[in-house]
């Protein structure tokens, strides 16, 4: 449920979207298996606080549209990343909304992680790669809603 059928997004997705497969097998082989890896390092990337789900979802958008128009239609159909890929294929940006949801998750993650380390190299190795994230996120452009949908 809430996942729309390939034809759907075929219908709606501009030529940016569309994937342009590769001409040869091992590549497209390649491709496909770079794709999965980024997907499976997105998914952890959801639990573990210090690996990023975002660039590893898009990586794996950029890897299918080369190997697999089938996978790639199935990522563009999801309906949590789906609209993610296409702002940043779009615009080259993301939502403010789901900016301050990178915010909050990453503050949660980080904190609770450092609460929980006894070692303090180890806290403090965590808060500089935390603020290292925060100032990667901020540099990503940002787009607000479009006021027509």
């Amino acid at each position: 449920m809430g996942e729309r059928s390939n034809e759907e997004i075929r219908q709606e997705e501009p030529e940016a979207y569309s994937a342009r497969l590769h001409d040869s097998r091992v590549v497209r082989g390649l491709y496909l298996t770079v794709g999965f890896a980024a997907l499976i390092l997105g998914v952890v990337g959801i639990v573990l606080p210090v690996l990023p789900t975002t660039p590893f979802v898009l990586l794996a958008a950029a890897c299918f549209a080369r190997s697999s128009k089938r996978f790639h239609d199935k990522l563009l159909a999801n309906r949590t990343a789906g609209p993610i890929i296409r702002e940043w294929v779009e615009h080259r940006s993301i939502r403010r909304q789901v900016k301050r949801w990178v915010y909050l998750l990453m503050a949660l993650s980080f904190s609770s992680s450092i609460l929980m380390l006894t070692s303090f190299w180890h806290q403090v190795m965590l808060a500089v790669l935390g603020i290292t994230l925060v100032a990667f996120i901020w540099r990503i452009p940002v787009r607000d809603s479009d006021p027509d949908p």
